[in-house]
């Protein structure tokens, strides 16, 4: 991806090339002799003072087109220039089975397991009924994982990559304990296609498998970050640490707030050289109830952090996630585009 690094406005940038941009096109019947700046006219451009700010994509899970193509436009809408990319959007563009599984309820009653909420009787079965259907889809995906070729996401990336976005991180669930080794090798390869420096995943708790996805990372030069929910402690991440370079961070900002630990920058400044991505969304601590809020709300401190990656230079990204309540009249992209706002007024002031 090719920065603008004369940080033009738009609007200057219209009033002040339109006229060339026109002679170089009618003189020359194409752009190939056009300056390195009329190549990125038009494209997204969220490097905020050295800063790069993201997007998960689950971020726009309430829309209705969870395709590949809808989901960059909702990133080229909301003005985004690099992602970390879930896996349905594009393994769906490679031809990856459809699912019947009632995703949404599933995640709903994870949601609520997570957070030691007790469920009832006929959640506790319809838990037990998404399982074993997840499973028998699980098995059919595996199949179709070991056969498909990889040319869908060459062609995926060079689609992202025409539109000015750069896929920094991808996240399938293709990681797991429960995963084949050949998943894992397969969600390797498609991270190198796909240009990815890393996968990310949510830490397994389970010391055996770190190891191994560092083992099989290192074969494939891809690191592997991992994600913590309110379990994250600033010790959480210690042994996959020592266990391989290869071994990362996916921190989150909001979730760290939320579980009870003191201010989080202090752990970013020791630790930088190994987050690999960073989660912004803003929570409550736990003294104050724990819940999503629009950004500036809660009590994580977004901006600071912010600030301290531009002032110390750390190179990681920072990726939006939305997850408070979409207000009436709003929308996802409405609302990330407003998180992007956020990021911009911290970097800028």
């Amino acid at each position: 991806m090719t920065i603008n690094k004369k940080n033009i406005s738009r609007r200057h940038f219209i009033g002040s090339t339109v006229t060339a941009a026109a002679g170089l096109l009618i003189t020359s019947g194409k752009n190939t002799g056009a300056p390195a700046f009329m190549k990125n006219f038009g494209k997204p451009d969220s490097l905020i003072r050295g800063v790069q700010i993201g997007v998960i994509t689950y971020s726009y899970r309430s829309l209705p087109d969870q395709s590949t193509e809808a989901t960059l436009k909702y990133i080229l809408d909301c003005g985004i220039s690099a992602i970390e990319l879930m896996g349905d959007p594009a393994e769906s563009f490679a031809g990856k089975p459809e699912s019947t599984v009632d995703r949404r309820a599933f995640f709903g009653l994870m949601r609520k397991v997570r957070n030691n909420e007790t469920l009832t009787e006929n959640e506790q079965k319809q838990m037990s009924d998404l399982r074993a259907e997840m499973d028998a889809y699980g098995k059919k995906v595996a199949d179709w994982r070991s056969k498909v070729s990889m040319d869908k996401y060459v062609k995926l990336k060079k689609m992202y990559t025409d539109a000015g976005v750069r896929i920094y991180a991808w996240k399938p669930d293709a990681f797991g304990v429960n995963n084949t080794d050949a998943e894992i090798d397969y969600g390797f390869k498609v991270a190198r296609m796909l240009g990815a420096s890393h996968i990310t995943l949510e830490h397994p708790g389970n010391d055996a498998h770190t190891k191994k996805l560092a083992e099989m990372a290192s074969q494939h030069k891809v690191y592997v970050a991992y994600h913590g929910h309110e379990q994250q402690t600033p010790t959480l991440w210690d042994t996959a640490l020592a266990q391989s370079e290869y071994n990362s961070l996916n921190l989150d900002l909001g979730h760290y707030v939320a579980a009870g630990n003191p201010d989080p920058l202090p752990l970013i400044q020791s630790i930088h050289g190994r987050i690999m991505s960073m989660h912004l969304k803003d929570r409550q601590d736990p003294e104050h109830g724990k819940a999503n809020l629009p950004w500036g709300a809660g009590n994580t401190p977004i901006a600071e952090a912010l600030r301290l990656m531009r002032d110390r230079g750390f190179k990681f990204p920072g990726s939006i996630e939305l997850e408070y309540e979409i207000p009436e009249g709003s929308d996802a992209i409405k609302e990330v585009s407003r998180c992007l706002d956020f990021c911009r007024k911290a970097l800028e002031a």
